[in-house]
């Protein structure tokens, strides 16, 4: 085997504070913040000359991460926030919630919408797809029974 685990995903962002107070809401915990910059890590992504700002947020059980970024320099060269769930390349995240309604709930008070509606899937999950902080598309997924 080559992989040992998932270790996270990154998510671009323009206001970090306000994406770290989402996904604190949404249940996970920020483990850390820093600036990141130096020759090092523009060798590591390409990106000569960056600076950015991470937060490093924990899902609940240990297991996964995201790493918000919110890049000083280089500027922005595009914005894929609002893509369409049938856009080629990384678009969403799928978290399993507890109560999807009352996720719902709290996560509408920070600017959360849903994408369509929350629909039940053969009686084994409740499911929907919002747009968070940015635009961001996560999934939300109930398991019933």
């Amino acid at each position: 085997m080559t992989v040992k685990r998932m270790d996270n995903i990154g998510i671009v962002v323009e206001d970090l504070d306000a994406a770290i107070g989402f996904f604190t809401e949404l249940g996970l915990t920020l483990e850390g913040r820093t600036h990141i910059e130096g020759e090092w890590s523009g060798r590591v992504t390409g990106l000569r000359g960056q600076r950015v700002e991470i937060a490093m947020m924990c899902t609940p059980d240990g297991h996964s991460r995201i790493e918000l970024s919110r890049f000083d320099t280089p500027a922005i060269v595009s914005d894929h926030r609002t893509a369409p769930v049938n856009a080629l390349g990384y678009l969403r995240v799928m978290f399993a919630v507890e109560d999807i309604d009352d996720t719902l709930t709290r996560l509408s008070q920070l600017g959360a919408t849903v994408v369509d509606e929350v629909v039940n899937y053969e009686d084994i999950y409740r499911l929907c797809y919002i747009r968070g902080p940015e635009g961001i598309l996560i999934g939300l997924a109930q398991e019933l029974g």
